[in-house]
């Protein structure tokens, strides 16, 4: 206690001396201050702290991190200061020859006190070396812990070793070592971000990420040199951690409303239980309970960023003061010259704090964003393999992909500005309150400015978020663009680019519409935005000096007030734009993320649905299920796979379920990984499916056997061989239950025998199996084990075969009607094995386009390597190196130099007007004070003002013409775009995925439309802003171009390396984006096969890595801005304290207004930097997207559509006879013939049949007519015109297909038939009847105007089939060509359709590829194709006679 009284009345008598600390030229601590309040904060500190750390460190194991050379390095040093604290201790006690008092005083320094830190500091060390052992012992590879102790213990030891400058500087870099050396060791797994390795010092100034940046300037990077995800940024984590959040919270709900709708029921306070329940189901329509799970999951993370921001605000607050205390320095001519270095100094210091803290809130932001859109994209998916057929005609592919990307895209931006919607109001308020310490009630007319120009920003909002239409017209374009892409084919045959190119413009023209007017109102915000600091400044200035001829404006009053002003202007701009971004978001999440909720329960309204269904199916028994064109064959599987609504009665499946549905889905992906799809290759099983199945033929044909990639929707296949692979995926699964819709309709009849032997019949590979069969053959039915006759879906009869006919019913009749041939085959036995073999794989030929299987990417040179022979599909990748000039002079060039001259004009003038009225004001605050006023004051006001308001004219004049250059230039790279895809080949489509496409219609075109104006809005406001900032701080202090010049030198350094770098992850991240949104396309048109098979989890996998590696190239994308913004402002920083200390150097000569006037400039240096380089580098970035908008200029194109003075016939073809002379057809060159010397002549008239097994070329002359593929040699003449020598259009409007897969457009009925509106209302009905769709089409509400759903998924197959026809009617050209195209329809159907085309065309040339050969034994001549030549020509009857391959063919097929 003696003790502790003498340090009590020794120690803290003199802590506080203000004539010798601040009253005084040579300032400085008291000893007493020294010797106590700085020993004791690090020791105090680490003592107080460490229990609360320690108990951190026990709750939070990450695991043990084993002993490296760093730690040992870190324990020997700890270990060394320690031993030099134990001498210390020692040496005092040994010294006997000095006062008592005098060793108690020193006993604690020698202890604790930092002067002496790395030779006296005895406990506290030992403390500190125990916790680094703790910590590599609990896996903590950072601490903010002791880096805040060493930091602390450096500070306070500074002030005391002032004297011994040379000993400190020697121990601070000791203890910068030490900090250094607490960055643990860690081994990890394959090139993980250094973040998690990164000490303290390094995270906050973000130096981790340097290392990325050397590397992205010394070569352009590569996705090889991307860092691993950190496990919380992965979808998997994110995801799974939501999930539980969800469940809880559909729990909670579903809790409330029982209990809710429980206490309604009971009739307790009826009204307010009601009322309660009512806003329980508001809440989940709004979609605020998904926010709310979103808040739960990322708020906590999200909070640390918040209090960031809010100690940036406070040193924000601090730096005006501080300027405030410069400018009375400078005014007051005895003050010592110690504290303007004082002022400067700590004005640097705080604007560097404000830097980092800044910078971190951003960090935290975009971090949380990024993994929101994770979690939605995740979601998104996870609903899109659980929405129901019914349910996606109301949520198409193209809107689930404008979803995932522009709308994750809002939720992200509302992170980040969400925090403005509270904070904004408090900044201005306190900016509002520091005013009025400055000027006085004169505030106020600056709060009337404020709350002026505050409902108008409000107001513009407003409008702009009504104006959000043009987001409707965006996703009607992305929409119809999708449809367009995949139904490419169709467009080509029928030659309607043009129609579909007009409405795609049509769209196209409303959405820049709204663009437009948005920009307009954006612009006066804009200009009402960047004049609102003058406009504020003129109200409180003209106010201040008018009310009052006493009140003067001086440097201190002016430039603190312009300072506070120019921070209120940032909370003014940012409180709109958050309140716009909260309310597209609450749109957002109720309109299109609400339809997506996890558990959302999707109710499906079928058109045909099953009634009164009772079936029971015994185990390993054959069902067949017959019935007319939509009678609910197909709904009876749905019902079983559980995709219909249930609305009474139950359905149950026991064992695993294959499902083969009707039009096949097929993925890109190799062949056999379609078949194996995702079980692993057993060999011997795999072969047996592929011959079973009959494609060990088809291999042998396609360049990588089994290897070859398949295009998107089995592009590259034909019908029948796309069938025949969905058949084998289902039978390699080796499930207990098989669901085969209808899968031998495309497939030749005797390949449909094989098929059925093999695989479905009772003999064949399934024959222990549950089979369900919807098919149309009759041949089969007799050996079905139960037949169900479906009629407008209820099952009228049941039974086995023999039952049936011996009933002589509606089903008896049928077969008796319309199978007499057919029931043949059933009897005729298999022809002989030597017969047998050759022709067992005939079916559907490689065709549509098919060998451009073969065609891999345009610019490959023809000795590639022969591993990737099977490549198909070019992978979407990204150009390398800095964006070429040619691409900024072709988005320019299509601005037009007449609008470029006035905007550089426009902005010149602008800033030549904010110069003169900034230096007008530095003038008047520098004017004498007489009689304690200034004179002219109102002349003065009234220049400030006229300047003030030419600035904000030429504002609104730069915005506009910006926006209105960059609407032109969008509009004209849009319709390149538009015009250079849909004007490309077929083999152009098979290449390139679909995902690629439509990346480039809505992200690309986006970034065009609105990001690049955005930017250069931006770039060149701020390019100019610094020119003028430079000019003013050069005028003040010229001897400040001796910093400006280097720091400028060292800016285009930096500057260099982070856009060589940030451009270049742009490019990756958008390259990694289209994969997400093919496979999301590809996976909701295949939802209910990959349901079927129970693969959702593996589909679930492969989104989470196309969307992990898509953020791999985000994060360090976002963390490059942070690391330019951090060092660039430190830069900026430097110019505020050379602008601060010269200004102090030159007290004498320099005014206080013109120092004002530089430092309060100097002070947006640093703000001016970043936002320059941000939007250099979003320019650049985006004008990514002119050049992969550009990219498709350079890819091979068809022929024109038309041929300008074309000779052409109007009535052309008028006969429709036909000749091929010596024509031959090569896929790609170098590969084999497709068709080679072809010579042949169909007369007019004539109706000739073309049959051929897979690869003989049926389909490779339906191409060549109608040139989708150009003649490599010979000619093609129709009615005696070359083909090759007319516009494509001229000769595709003028001949009919009906193709082989049926494909419907989203739009009315009417403009699936007649897109140009060519026909009249009686005609099309006259079509409709004569195709059998009269009945159905009348029976509909909207008959004509009736809306088909994407991809006329609200028909079944056979009534698209018969639209097909119907549109064949209608052109009635004197040509026709049919694909296969009745394989989709039942027997009776196929004999009306056949009977309509007799009679119907019975003028016209009809050439049809047949699989059902009945079908063509009346006509006039048959080809039989073989290896691309004609085998055999003749009329049937002559071919049977002469015994040939069609001989053959037909005795398979039971014809003969």
């Amino acid at each position: 206690s003696g003790v502790i009284r003498f340090c009590l009345t020794h120690t803290l008598c003199n802590l506080n001396d203000w004539n010798r600390t601040w009253y005084t030229p040579n300032p400085d601590l008291t000893q007493c201050f020294q010797n106590t309040i700085l020993v004791w904060v690090p020791c105090v500190y680490l003592w107080v702290c460490a229990p609360f750390y320690c108990l951190y460190l026990y709750c939070h194991d990450r695991g043990h991190i084993r002993v490296s050379c760093l730690c040992n390095a870190k324990m020997l040093l700890g270990f060394f200061l320690t031993s030099f604290g134990f001498v210390e201790f020692f040496y005092i006690l040994l010294e006997r020859n000095q006062d008592i008092h005098h060793h108690l005083v020193d006993f604690c320094p020698a202890l604790y006190h930092p002067e002496r830190l790395f030779t006296g500091g005895l406990c506290f060390q030992v403390l500190a070396v125990c916790i680094i052992q703790l910590e590599r012992i609990r896996g903590c590879r950072s601490s903010v812990f002791l880096f805040l102790f060493w930091l602390l213990a450096v500070v306070c030891s500074l002030v005391p070793l002032r004297a011994k400058i040379q000993l400190a500087i020697d121990e601070v870099r000791e203890m910068i070592v030490l900090g250094w050396l607490l960055k643990p060791a860690f081994l990890s797994l394959q090139n993980p971000c250094p973040i998690q390795d990164a000490s303290f010092l390094s995270k906050i100034l973000f130096w981790w990420f340097s290392g990325l940046v050397v590397k992205g300037y010394r070569k352009p990077l590569q996705a090889e040199d991307l860092w691993s995800l950190r496990e919380e940024d992965t979808s998997q984590k994110i995801i799974s951690d939501l999930e539980q959040e969800w469940t809880a919270e559909c729990n909670r709900i579903q809790l409330q409303e029982k209990a809710l709708s429980a206490g309604v029921a009971l009739g307790s306070r009826l009204a307010d239980q009601a009322q309660l329940l009512r806003k329980l189901h508001k809440e989940q329509s709004s979609g605020f309970c998904l926010l709310r799970t979103l808040a739960r999951n990322f708020g906590p993370y999200f909070l640390t960023g918040t209090l960031c921001l809010v100690i940036h605000d406070a040193f924000m607050f601090s730096i005006p003061q501080v300027l405030s205390l410069l400018l009375g320095f400078m005014r007051d001519e005895d003050t010592p010259l110690w504290k303007g270095y004082f002022y400067a100094s700590l004005m640097f210091l705080l604007s560097c704090l404000q830097s980092l803290f800044n910078h971190q809130y951003m960090y935290t932001c975009f971090t949380v964003g990024m993994r929101v859109k994770t979690a939605v994209m995740g979601l998104v998916y996870r609903k899109s393999l659980i929405i129901s057929s019914a349910a996606r005609k109301t949520c198409t592919v193209g809107e689930i992909v404008n979803l995932v990307s522009a709308d994750t895209q809002k939720l992200m931006d509302f992170v980040v500005y969400f925090n403005a919607v509270w904070l904004a109001p408090i900044e201005i308020t306190l900016c509002l309150f520091f005013l009025w310490q400055h000027l006085g009630p004169s505030a106020l007319a600056g709060i009337a400015t404020v709350i002026l120009i505050f409902p108008l920003n409000g107001f513009i909002a407003k409008k702009r978020s009504k104006l959000q239409v043009q987001m409707k017209f965006m996703d009607g374009r992305i929409k119809l663009m999708n449809e367009i892409l995949n139904g490419i084919k169709i467009l080509k045959f029928y030659a309607w680019e043009k129609a579909f190119l007009e409405q795609v413009l049509g769209y196209r023209q409303k959405e820049l519409k709204a663009l437009k007017k948005s920009q307009i109102l954006y612009s006066i915000s804009v200009a009402s935005f960047n004049s609102s600091s003058f406009l504020i400044a003129f109200a409180m200035f003209g106010v201040y000096v008018l009310i009052d001829d006493k009140n003067v404006l001086d440097a201190q009053k002016v430039f603190v007030s312009m300072a506070l002003i120019n921070i209120l202007k940032t909370p003014l701009s940012q409180l709109p734009f958050a309140i716009s971004t909260t309310m597209q978001v609450q749109q957002t999440v109720q309109n299109n993320l609400y339809k997506y909720d996890l558990h959302a329960v999707c109710k499906a309204y079928l058109f045909l649905c099953s009634s009164r269904i009772n079936l029971q199916v015994a185990r390993g028994s054959l069902v067949a299920v017959v019935g007319h064109v939509g009678s609910g064959k197909s709904s009876l599987l749905s019902a079983v796979l559980g995709e219909t609504e249930k609305r009474s009665g139950r359905v149950s499946v026991k064992g695993s379920v294959a499902y083969v549905p009707q039009q096949a889905w097929i993925q890109n992906a190799a062949l056999q990984d379609n078949i194996m799809f995702g079980r692993e290759k057993k060999l011997s099983w795999y072969q047996r499916v592929l011959e079973a199945c009959a494609l060990l033929p088809d291999l042998e044909i396609l360049p990588a056997g089994d290897a070859t990639e398949i295009g998107e929707k089995g592009l590259n296949l034909s019908g029948g061989q796309k069938q025949r692979v969905s058949l084998a995926r289902a039978v390699y699964r080796n499930a207990d239950i098989y669901l085969l819709d209808d899968p031998l309709s495309a497939v030749d009849a005797h390949v449909g025998q094989h098929i059925f032997d093999k695989v479905i019949g009772p003999k064949g590979m399934l024959r222990d199996k549950t089979r369900v069969l919807v098919t149309h053959g009759m041949s089969f039915l007799p050996q079905a084990d139960l037949i169900l006759v479906l009629v407008d879906g209820e099952i009228t009869e049941m039974g086995s075969y023999s039952e049936l006919m011996s009933r002589h019913g509606a089903f008896a009749d049928f077969i008796r009607a319309f199978a007499s041939t057919e029931r043949k085959e059933a009897s005729v036995q298999r022809a002989p094995s030597g017969l047998e073999n050759p022709f067992v794989p005939h079916s559907g030929d490689m065709g549509n386009t098919s060998l451009q299987t073969m065609e891999p990417i345009p610019d490959v040179e023809q000795d590639q390597v022969p591993e990737d022979v099977g490549k198909l599909t070019e992978v979407d990748r990204a150009r390398t190196g800095r964006v070429k000039l040619e691409m900024y002079m072709e988005y320019f060039k299509t601005i037009g130099l007449a609008l470029i001259l006035p905007i550089i004009f426009l902005y010149a003038f602008q800033q030549a007007a904010s110069l003169a009225y900034n230096y007008w004001l530095s003038m008047w605050a520098d004017d004498p004070i007489v009689n304690g006023t200034q004179i002219d004051t109102d002349m003065k006001l009234g220049i400030y003002g006229a300047l003030g308001f030419a600035q904000g004219v030429a504002i609104f004049g730069t915005t506009v013409a910006i926006s209105v250059g960059g609407i032109i230039a969008s509009r004209h790279l849009h319709l390149d775009l538009l015009n250079n895809v849909l004007r490309s080949p077929m083999s152009f489509f098979e290449c390139t995925p679909s995902g690629n496409l439509l990346n480039r219609f809505s992200k690309e075109v986006d970034a065009i439309d609105c990001m690049i104006p955005d930017g250069l809005k931006m770039m060149l406001n701020y390019l100019f802003k610094l020119l003028e900032v430079c000019i003013i701080v050069l005028l003040a202090t010229p001897f400040a171009a001796v910093i400006i010049l280097p720091l400028a030198l060292l800016y285009a350094f930096v500057q260099s390396f982070y856009v060589a770098t940030s451009c270049q992850l742009r490019r990756l991240e958008s390259v990694s984006r289209s994969p997400i949104y093919t496979h999301f396309n590809e996976t909701v048109q295949g939802a209910s096969v990959i349901r079927a098979f129970g693969e959702q989890s593996r589909f679930i996998l492969q989104a989470n890595s196309k969307v992990d590696h898509n953020q791999t190239s985000y994060f360090p994308r976002f963390v490059a801005t942070r690391w330019l913004a951090v060092n660039l402002e430190f830069l900026g920083n430097g110019v505020v304290l050379a602008a601060a200390i010269l200004s102090v150097m030159g007290k004498d000569t320099l005014s206080p207004g013109i120092v004002g006037l530089a430092v309060s400039h100097s002070l947006q240096v640093t703000g001016i930097l970043s936002w320059i380089v941000r939007s250099w580098t979003d320019v650049e970035n985006n004008i990514v997207s002119v050049e992969r908008v550009k990219e498709y200029a350079e890819t091979p194109k068809e022929a024109p559509w038309s041929v300008e003075n074309s000779a052409i016939p109007a009535a052309w073809p008028q006969t429709g006879a036909i000749e091929f002379h010596d024509y031959g057809l090569q896929y790609r060159k170098g590969l084999d013939w497709a068709l080679k010397g072809i010579s042949l002549r169909v007369e007019e008239r004539e109706k000739v049949g073309i049959v051929g097994r897979t690869g003989a070329g049926k389909s490779s002359l339906a191409l060549g007519i109608f040139r989708i593929l150009e003649a490599a040699k010979g000619e093609i003449y129709i009615d005696g015109i070359n083909i090759a020598e007319i516009g494509l259009h001229d000769l595709r409007s003028r001949i009919t297909i009906i193709p082989q897969d049926p494909v419907l457009f989203s739009g009315s009925l009417r403009m699936n038939l007649d897109p140009f509106d060519a026909y009249s209302d009686e005609e099309i009905w006259a079509a409709l009847e004569l195709a059998h769709l009269k009945n159905f089409v009348s029976g509909l509400p909207d008959k004509l105007n009736h809306e088909c759903s994407e991809g006329g998924e609200n028909l079944s197959l056979g009534q698209r089939q018969l639209v097909c026809l119907a549109r064949a009617l209608l052109r009635k050209t004197k040509i026709l060509v049919l694909d296969e195209a009745t394989a989709a329809v039942d027997l009776e159907t196929d004999n009306l359709i056949q009977s309509t085309i007799r009679s119907q065309f019975e003028d016209c040339t009809v050439l049809t590829i047949a699989h059902r050969l009945n079908t063509i034994m009346d006509y006039t001549r048959v080809i039989v194709m073989d290896k691309g030549h004609i085998a055999e020509m003749d009329s049937p009857a002559n071919l049977i006679s002469k015994r040939g391959q069609f001989y053959r063919m037909c005795l398979e097929a039971g014809l003969v």
